[in-house]
């Protein structure tokens, strides 16, 4: 097999924690294979229907969902839609005969990577989150090798198949600190003044926001000026409460400078957003929402804020607790300090680089 012919099939969706890293793997294979070619899986209702060509890659739908907690007329539909996929699915990979099958996550990526398997295809699986999801552990068995960004993972998936890589995150995040001056310019700060960064998803975080919005008088009193990023559902209600210390944003379009100009963030606890902070080394608190499945950004917290590199307070405490430890966080220079310095160890810069490398040993192997 010629490295200039190859094919990469690759599948994950639902969520942008599972579109970005399965476009920065075939980012990164691009640039070693510039002749290969590439074809997405996705389920055909979500959103890597419109992102994935959007970065320049062919994509096919599937007619498949998840099970629903309650039931429902979906759940009703769910043997339909497995069946149906699992036929797509054979379809696709007959027609493409890819070299290696790569799955991050979502619907789609179960009856893909399974028929996959079955054809003697080597497997890949990223699994983003510190608890695996249910399509990654059904997948693990017939997976050749399963990429995790944290540790203890052997109590979800076989030990032999795990590497741990860490979950691919933005490029440009890996030199902020030299970032700062033009970041302070961007977002029109005052110089020598501390700076809060909240980060609540690209729809945003209804309790998150409520939060904020009540301690506009905490800030003023440490003497702190505020980006917020409130999500393009919630800007409308919270964008009359900017001040000429408060600036309000729907969205962040420069991720890099907004944590560049940052002394301090308060953030959801995504895997992705979790994999960036960790690079970005600024002292954390994350808020995870509790409406997510098997409740794993408060996993994902967890495994940051247990090796105390940031703190964690639960939606249910924030009342209670928020102004407390934020005070004294903002107050303590020494567990400023020891924050960064332990989050930042937790850093994997080279994840996307070292998943390829490790799609390279399975193509390897087929070739023995």
């Amino acid at each position: 097999m010629s490295k200039e012919n190859l094919k990469f099939i690759i599948s994950g969706g639902g969520t942008g924690g599972h579109i970005y890293p399965a476009v920065a793997i075939a980012n990164e294979l691009k640039v070693r294979y510039p002749n290969a070619e590439f074809l997405f899986v996705g389920a055909k209702d979500r959103m890597e229907m419109e992102k994935v060509p959007q970065a320049g890659y062919k994509i096919k739908g599937l007619w498949i969902s998840g099970l629903q907690r309650s039931l429902s007329l979906k759940n009703m539909m769910f043997p339909f839609k497995l069946i149906s996929s699992l036929w797509a699915s054979r379809k696709i990979i007959k027609n493409f005969k890819p070299d290696v099958a790569i799955g991050t996550g979502g619907y789609a990526s179960a009856p893909l990577l399974r028929v996959a398997s079955n054809k003697g295809i080597p497997c890949l699986i990223q699994e983003q989150n510190s608890h695996a999801g249910i399509t990654n552990k059904w997948l693990s068995n017939k997976a050749k090798s399963i990429c995790v960004a944290y540790d203890g993972m052997d109590k979800f998936f076989p030990s032999d198949k795990i590497k741990l890589t860490g979950n691919p995150v933005r490029q440009d995040l890996l030199d902020i600190s030299t970032k700062r001056e033009e970041a302070i310019s961007f977002f029109n700060l005052k110089n020598g003044k501390k700076t809060i960064l909240i980060l609540g998803g690209s729809l945003g975080a209804r309790r998150v926001n409520q939060l904020i919005d009540s301690s506009f008088e905490l800030f003023s009193k440490l003497n702190l000026q505020v980006i917020w990023q409130c999500g393009s559902f919630y800007y409308e209600t919270y964008k009359n409460k900017e001040t000429d210390t408060v600036q309000i944003h729907a969205f962040l379009n420069r991720m890099d400078l907004a944590y560049a100009a940052s002394d301090f963030i308060i953030s959801r606890a995504g895997a992705l957003s979790v994999s960036e902070l960790c690079l970005v080394g600024k002292p954390v608190i994350f808020i995870p929402s509790p409406n997510v499945a098997e409740d794993h950004q408060t996993k994902n917290a967890l495994a940051i804020s247990n090796n105390n590199a940031a703190l964690l307070i639960k939606e249910n405490e924030l009342d209670a607790n928020f102004e407390t430890v934020f005070t004294e966080l903002i107050t303590s220079e020494k567990q400023q300090a020891t924050f960064s310095k332990n989050i930042k160890s937790l850093g994997k810069p080279n994840a996307t680089k070292e998943i390829v490398a490790e799609i390279e040993r399975l193509l390897e192997q087929k070739n023995e």
